[in-house]
């Protein structure tokens, strides 16, 4: 019988692909302040300087290739159904053979209307340029989700939690709100494991690997891709 597994990843599972994460560096991002790039104040106050710095992030996830805690979630699927719940805005899960991927926080690969945030374009890894517009003449930004913007993905991302048959958290610190409550929305009976190499926040019954994310999906996956 096929369970369903939700997995929520963060920003450790694409480390091991050389994508910096924003916790590691002391609250810096490439050394900018997330108060520099990612806020809808600092796009308003220097869009150059944002459209930039996400241009250099999309030319890095170019380069970057998914790892094998990403190809153990794809080859995963052949086995369960698995929803991939991702704080993350890169590709590598998707490039990493999983289908169905819920991005809580956007993605590097989209851009979407300054006006009408229901305007998104795919343009792949290529840059967005100041001037560039969408179809209502308004400059194109990043399709992420900034500090202090909602979240909109969060109440299918919550919906999809409440079905789960096991839950898998991967390379996520658990600090960052509002994604940080979907564990709180699992059933009781449900288990939850918890991978993470150093000291997790706590959820007080899931079962902890301290392990990085491939060695410890690995682990973990070792039964279920056995079913």
């Amino acid at each position: 019988m096929q369970r369903h597994i939700v997995v929520l990843t963060g920003a450790g599972i694409s480390a091991e692909s050389g994508l910096s994460t924003f916790r590691d560096n002391g609250g810096l991002w490439e050394q900018h302040s997330v108060y520099d790039v990612a806020t809808p104040e600092a796009f308003a106050r220097n869009q150059e300087m944002v459209l930039r710095f996400y241009n250099e992030r999309r030319r890095q996830l170019a380069a970057a290739q998914p790892n094998r805690a990403h190809r153990l979630l794809g080859e995963l699927e052949k086995h369960h159904r698995v929803t991939i719940i991702t704080q993350n805005v890169d590709d590598l899960h998707e490039r990493g053979g999983s289908s169905y991927v819920i991005h809580l926080h956007g993605e590097l690969t989209k851009a979407r209307s300054s006006l009408n945030p229901e305007l998104v374009y795919d343009i792949g890894y290529r840059d967005i340029e100041l001037g560039e517009q969408c179809e209502l003449g308004q400059q194109l930004r990043p399709h992420i989700v900034w500090f202090g913007e909602e979240v909109p993905m969060l109440e299918t991302a919550a919906d999809l939690v409440r079905t789960a048959d096991d839950l898998l958290i991967v390379g996520t610190s658990l600090q960052v709100y509002p994604a940080a409550g979907l564990v709180h929305e699992v059933k009781r009976d449900v288990p939850i494991t918890v991978v993470d190499p150093g000291e997790p926040a706590g959820v007080s019954r899931a079962r902890v690997i301290r392990k990085g994310a491939s060695e410890g999906i690995a682990e973990w996956a070792a039964n279920y891709l056995a079913r």
